[in-house]
């Protein structure tokens, strides 16, 4: 952990996931697709149908917690004022100067 701002993992992964929410959002989704499939290809006596159907239901599931996650980490952002100091960088209090 020689990080040069002495972060945890979790507040990397964190940061990583404000900046990618998209990005994260839809790995979650393909993982739990994917997983779920393999899964339900395990249980012998179901159609092809209902396998996939229940793969989607399992992804759809998956991707809602991951969206109100997104929305816990955006909250808490709001909340912490976090996300007005990355911004303040982008900020320049003398737009106009010559």
């Amino acid at each position: 952990m020689a990080d040069s701002n002495n972060k945890s993992k979790i507040d990397s992964a964190r940061e990583w996931i404000v900046e990618h929410k998209l990005r994260s959002v839809g790995c979650l989704w393909l993982s739990g697709i994917a997983g779920s499939i393999a899964y339900n290809w395990s249980q012998p006596g179901m159609k092809t149908s209902v396998r996939l159907i229940h793969a989607r239901l399992h992804a759809q599931a998956l991707t809602l917690a991951a969206i109100a996650g997104a929305g816990l980490v955006e909250y808490y952002d709001h909340k912490t004022g976090a996300k007005s100091e990355r911004y303040a960088k982008f900020l320049d209090p003398n737009p106009h100067k010559d």
